[in-house]
């Protein structure tokens, strides 16, 4: 067992015996389709905390040759794939976590030369009786090793992109960083499998790419591998039950990434330390702080603060991925600030609509946490004050209601501020606090059409009253509530049982007020 040539399975028993483990070994039944195959070069991009390097100790025990690891996998998923023997431990595995050689190191050539030594070693002290062509160059030592002993190569690749992470302006070290992997792994027999993992996509230059033979798994789309993203409804549902805690909650801290065979994932490290400490909390700030993303959503790029300010008020938004150039400096638009802000996981993205969206009340609370004192304080201003518009709600001062929304309205200026869909956003916004007790749910089918906005309470909140929330454009706020009752969208809620507050707002185009109505829902409306 060497450091970097089949480094054993000890690092992934300390995950299989950790507390909580959840089984993602099905995951080596597509490598396994792959091996040797012209898609045997796989990338896989993910943010911090989503479990990319228990998948490559995985990879690496499971392949790797000098150790037993049968007993590891065989009561695990991939232990009833019927692959399962034939690829066990049957590899040299070369594990490589890049982000441990460039910190070692000064420069691109040294963190290079560095590299090639430590395989090197390993690979000379593996085989000592190989007659080596040259033996301080390591693709032909890679070359006279398979020739002699026809077993082929599985590179595992960990924190690939920690050169357009922490060099991100030497663009030369980057294109010399490159090259040397493609020099390493495209076209060479010796790679039976190459499995490179990270933060980003593989970086582009222009229209091409310097190692165009991965096929790449993101944030944007990781196709046939989304359930290995993080952790499946199903998986956390089980967590729920065994740790006794909410499964609701769970739900509303930290779902909302979703793809198109998976569409429920949750944040794995948060989902984990949910479950370990029986509290819900943001545990994404204890990894990473707000000030990276205060960075990026505070760049003067159009369109990008009025983007922010609607994902913020829940609202979906179409955006163009493919012009980002897969690192963290360059940027033409606001839609590529919005795609690297997808692979950092700050944004979650459906690829069916190409729309981005805050995934959950964890990112939502770190986006809130970096606009402070960004200059946006009227944003925050308005954050601040929803928790004065929900009481105010509650107490059916409406007055005081109009005159909340017509300052969040104001304080953040939505540009389109012209029908009743823009009204709908400032309300989610004015409305911020409410999150914390309810469900909100817009567009809310009701048998005769949909009630706009809609606030059930949570389980644990059943004091509070449900919200129906009518609006209307330039009509009248009467009108709202007339709505409510004559199409009887109670009716939609009638699993309820608790208090109901019916709340129709207008917007008057002429005098730029708003005006609003509260009553109690009767019983006969349903």
């Amino acid at each position: 067992m060497g450091i970097y040539l089949n480094p054993g399975n000890e690092s992934f028993q300390e995950s299989i015996e950790s507390e909580i483990y959840v089984d993602k070994t099905e995951l080596i039944a597509y490598t396994n389709r792959v091996l040797k195959t012209r898609q045997k070069f796989v990338c896989v991009s993910r943010p911090r905390r989503f479990g990319k390097s228990m998948a490559a100790e995985m990879l690496a025990a499971y392949y790797g040759r000098n150790a037993d690891s049968r007993k590891q996998f065989e009561n695990l998923k991939i232990g009833k794939d019927a692959s399962f023997m034939e690829h066990l431990n049957q590899y040299n595995v070369i594990f490589l976590n890049m982000q441990d050689f460039l910190s070692e190191n000064s420069d691109i050539e040294d963190m290079q030369n560095a590299i090639e030594e430590a395989v090197l070693w390993d690979l000379q002290e593996e085989y000592p009786d190989i007659h080596y062509y040259k033996t301080d160059n390591l693709i032909r030592s890679l070359m006279d090793i398979y020739k002699a002993v026809n077993v082929p190569f599985v590179f595992i690749i960990d924190e690939w992109d920690c050169i357009f992470r922490e060099n991100r302006e030497d663009r030369n070290a980057q294109k010399i960083y490159l090259d040397f992997l493609r020099k390493l792994l495209k076209d060479k027999r010796y790679v039976a499998l190459a499995y490179m993992t990270g933060i980003l996509p593989i970086k582009k230059y222009g229209s091409h790419s310097a190692l165009n033979m991965f096929d790449e798994f993101s944030m944007t789309n990781p196709k046939q591998l989304a359930e290995f993203v993080g952790f499946t409804e199903s998986e956390v549902r089980e967590l729920c039950t065994r740790y006794g805690m909410d499964f609701e909650e769970t739900r509303r801290w930290y779902d909302g990434y979703h793809f198109q065979n998976v569409e429920h994932v949750y944040s794995p490290r948060s989902v984990v330390s949910a479950m370990l400490s029986r509290s819900f909390d943001n545990y994404w700030n204890q990894t990473e702080t707000f000030e990276a993303l205060r960075d990026y959503i505070v760049m003067n790029y159009a369109g990008l603060k009025d983007t922010v300010i609607e994902l913020l008020a829940g609202e979906h938004k179409k955006i163009e991925t493919g012009s980002f150039s897969n690192d963290m400096t360059t940027f033409s638009t606001a839609d590529d600030v919005l795609t690297l802000l997808i692979h950092l996981g700050y944004l979650g993205y459906d690829f069916s609509t190409k729309e981005v969206f805050i995934p959950n009340s964890e990112i939502a609370s770190e986006f809130v946490a970096a606009i402070q004192g960004a200059g946006w304080d009227t944003v925050i201003n308005a954050v601040k004050k929803s928790d004065n518009l929900l009481k105010a709600t509650w107490d059916k001062n409406a007055e005081t209601v109009a005159e909340g929304i017509e300052e969040v309205h104001f304080e953040t200026s939505i540009l389109k501020y012209n029908d009743e869909n823009s009204l709908a956003c400032v309300i989610s916004l004015a409305y911020y606090s409410a999150r914390a007790y309810y469900t909100e749910i817009r567009e809310l089918p009701t048998g005769k059409g949909y009630a706009d906005v809609v606030y059930l309470p949570r389980k644990n909140h059943m004091d509070k009253p449900a919200m129906i929330i009518e609006l209307k454009w330039d009509k009248s706020a009467e009108g709202a509530i007339a709505q409510i009752k004559d199409k009887k969208y109670v009716k939609a809620l009638e699993e309820y049982k608790g208090n109901m507050l019916l709340v129709g707002v207008n917007y008057d185009k002429e005098n730029k007020k708003h005006q609003c109505v509260i009553e109690e829902a009767a019983g006969d409306l349903a």
